[in-house]
Parts: structure tokens; C-alpha cells; sequence
């Protein structure tokens, strides 16, 4: 489905080690993953374990199920960047936008071009040297800088006159 962020979704679980965490509903005053997030739909997420130095933060599809559902593809952790083992106590789970998904972590320096990488995945491009011009990639996948052809400055314009 879609990738969707929310504020003030946060709920409990004591689900353990690296699968999908069963939630155990909203904390008083915030949402659930199902009601502010929608089943089907990705997010971001982060999870600490109460009482540990354990936590991660990565992406995860919402199912509205008998538990809730979410989930889990780490980004960033505790362990590694690798999914954490958690070991069963209460863990707080909650929608978040990684540091490392903001534009401002992109770009960089003045004359970037931002474009997705990937699905949802801001990269930069520096900009390019006098008189190159933007085009895309052999595989159409990326923008990059290339020569412009011949024509250092100014204009061509090309006209075809019917009579």
C-alpha cells in the first residue's frame, strides 16, 4: 500500500525476539498503528525496550488483526543496525521519521539536486561542472551530468518553416 506518517501513534507490546510484534494497543492518549496508520500501510517506527540500553528504529506494515500488528525491517539499532532480540519485557513502539530519511541529511551543498534513489530514499546529486547539462543514466535510473554536446553557452534554436 502506501508509506504513511503519523504523530501520536504509539503503543505498548511484549512481544520477543526479531519477528513481528503483536500490540497490545494505544498508550493513553495517542493512537493506535491501525487507527493512525491504516492496515496494509508501511511506516517508520522506533522501539525501546523499558529498562534496557535495546532499541530500534526501521520500517513496518501495519495488520489489523486479532492482535494488531507490525512488522519489522531495521534501519538503524542497538544491535548493529540488525534486528533486536528483545527479550519480552514492555517494549514502547511509535511512528518516527529516521534521521537519515530527512532532506536535510541530503543535501549537503549549495547546487544539489535532491531525487529518490529508491521508494521513499532521498539521495543527492552535486551539482554538475560549467556547461554540462542534466540527463539520466544508462539504466534511466538516476539524473547525472553529462557533456553538453558541443554547445558551450547561449542558444540553438532549430526552426522548420512550412511554405
Amino acid at each position: 500500500m502506501a508509506l504513511v506518517l503519523n504523530d501520536r501513534v504509539r503503543e505498548t507490546s511484549t512481544t520477543s525476539g526479531t519477528g513481528t510484534l503483536n500490540l497490545a494497543g494505544a498508550v493513553t492518549g495517542w493512537d493506535t498503528f491501525v487507527a493512525g496508520v491504516g492496515t496494509g500501510n508501511t511506516t517508520y517506527y522506533a522501539i525501546h525496550e523499558e529498562g534496557t540500553a535495546n532499541w530500534e528504529v526501521g520500517t513496518g506494515t501495519v495488520t489489523d488483526a486479532t492482535p494488531d500488528t507490525l512488522s519489522r525491517t531495521a534501519i538503524t539499532s542497538s544491535n548493529s543496525d540488525n534486528l533486536v532480540s528483545f527479550g519480552g519485557g514492555t517494549l514502547n513502539v511509535f511512528c518516527t521519521l529516521p534521521a537519515s530519511k530527512t532532506t536535510d541529511m541530503t543535501l549537503t551543498t549549495a547546487g544539489d539536486i535532491l531525487y529518490a534513489s529508491a521508494n521513499n530514499t532521498p539521495a543527492r546529486l552535486g551539482k554538475g561542472a560549467e556547461a554540462e547539462v542534466l540527463t539520466m543514466n544508462t539504466g534511466a535510473t538516476a539524473p547525472e551530468w553529462a557533456a553538453a554536446g558541443g554547445v558551450a553557452s547561449g542558444f540553438v534554436i532549430a526552426m522548420s518553416i512550412a511554405l
